[in-house]
């Protein structure tokens, strides 16, 4: 070989030695989850499980669908380790139009290796004001001062705007998904998912470069018990559970013995204080509506209920109110979440309603002698038809009985009054004076 040769070889090796490796092209499905509603740990668990699923599954990409006003901020820790510790290529898209990423959702969306936003969408931190603010002033700033050191954290590794970051945190900042887009908060707007995987397609992300045109789109929904138990942590269904479980104690209440309405009442405290524990709650208002429910039972089994009952509507009101009003400062992460008034006013006319009349009548009946079988004639009276050594005949509404005499001495023809029913027999004890046989003279004209 020439020394010519020689060299334009050598020259050659070392021009592609000098070239770097290109991004890997990505293959297999694109994988989607569907997050709506309050960020709870079901929320981070299905976060988690779906991530693991598109790993399995051989996925290039998980694409997780957001519209949120915030949540836990222990769940949404949790979902934010899941994101940036991915081996995938992950995207959080807020959507549909309409839809939000406030509070803990900023967080999750500026997680992503990709963050996305549809037309008519916003992002933010809405700071929640709690009562007794001037005295716990330091403990607030201490817990936004927290939230504002993790969310410029978060920006800054996916190489975003950590400084709106952190102003959205300390100065309740919130904007549209075109000023979001513009301010280098978010990478893509996209108008619907299948315009999404059009603009991911090519796209280099953690050293993947994404085809995600042709990929199957495998959407991956949370289970049935994931999703009755994400849909119980709405603070309105949850407060309606409240109710209902109150509802059904006040009727097992009219009505003792371990009823339906004992078993319902367990079973929807038991799931509402299971959404309780995912909202941030305020027990003194929990408090009240138990003071609520106490004067509810006493208008019920007292003969004061239109006043007591009337009453009692006040703490109810006042605890309703008060229910997500926390006193100590909550985490910017979590959202401001309330009690519809229209539901709250509905539930306390229902209550008070169902108080003063089902349950009462409920009550009233339960208290009214049998008006079927033996049990009907307890305190009747009748005479004996023979005497009654203990046992013997007697007439008693126009039928004759097999009857037992509790007390006394009772002969035929002597007055009785029912005391109990034994089996099939009546107890019966004598009434003072005993009935006379009318005489021959009395029955002459």
């Amino acid at each position: 070989m020439s020394k010519g040769k020689v060299l334009i070889l050598l020259a050659l090796l070392l021009l592609v030695a000098g070239i770097p490796a290109g991004a890997q092209t990505a293959s297999g499905p694109v994988v989607m989850l569907q997050l709506e509603g309050v960020i709870n740990p079901l929320s981070a668990s299905y976060l988690e499980r779906g991530l693991r699923l598109a790993q399995q599954r051989g996925a290039q990409a998980l694409v997780v669908t957001l519209d949120t006003p915030g949540g836990l901020e222990s769940a949404m820790r949790e979902m934010v380790q899941t994101l940036l510790t991915a081996p995938i290529p992950t995207v959080v898209y807020v959507t549909p139009s309409g839809a939000r990423a406030t509070s803990a959702g900023m967080f999750v969306l500026l997680a992503a290796d990709v963050a996305a936003m549809a037309p008519a969408t916003h992002v933010g931190a809405a700071r929640p004001v709690p009562l007794g603010r001037e005295a716990d002033e330091i403990r607030d700033e201490k817990a936004i001062s927290d939230a504002a050191a993790l969310v410029r954290s978060i920006a800054t590794t996916r190489e975003r705007n950590g400084e709106w970051a952190e102003r959205a945190v300390r100065e309740n900042l919130s904007v549209t998904a075109d000023e979001a887009l513009e301010l280098d908060v978010i990478d893509l707007l996209a108008d619907d998912v299948t315009d999404l995987l059009r603009l991911l397609d090519g796209r280099e992300v953690a050293g993947t470069t994404l085809n995600t045109t042709e990929a199957p789109l495998q959407m991956e929904g949370m289970t049935i018990g994931e999703r009755f138990f994400h849909a119980v942590t709405d603070p309105n269904i949850a407060y309606l559970l409240l109710s209902l479980g109150t509802l059904l104690v006040l009727a097992e209440v009219a009505d003792p013995g371990l009823s339906i309405a004992g078993v319902g009442a367990v079973v929807a405290f038991i799931i509402a204080f299971l959404a309780l524990g995912s909202l941030s709650v305020n027990w003194a208002g929990v408090a009240l509506l138990l003071v609520s429910f106490v004067f509810f039972g006493v208008g019920l089994l007292t003969d004061t209920e239109i006043v007591v009952s009337a009453i009692g509507l006040i703490p109810f009101v006042l605890g309703s109110l008060l229910l997500f009003v926390p006193f100590t400062p909550p985490s910017p992460a979590t959202p401001t979440v309330r009690v519809s008034p229209w539901l709250i006013g509905t539930m306390g006319v229902i209550i008070v309603g169902f108080n003063l009349l089902v349950l009462r009548a409920i009550l009233a009946a339960s208290r009214r002698p049998p008006q079927a079988g033996a049990e009907r004639l307890i305190g009747e009276r009748g005479v004996a038809l023979t005497d009654l050594t203990p046992v013997g005949q007697v007439r008693v509404d126009l039928e004759e009985w097999s009857a037992m005499a509790v007390e006394g001495e009772i002969r035929a023809g002597d007055p009785v009054r029912v005391t109990g029913v034994a089996g099939v027999r009546l107890q019966v004890a004598p009434i003072e004076g005993r009935a006379e046989k009318p005489s021959q003279a009395d029955g002459e004209g």
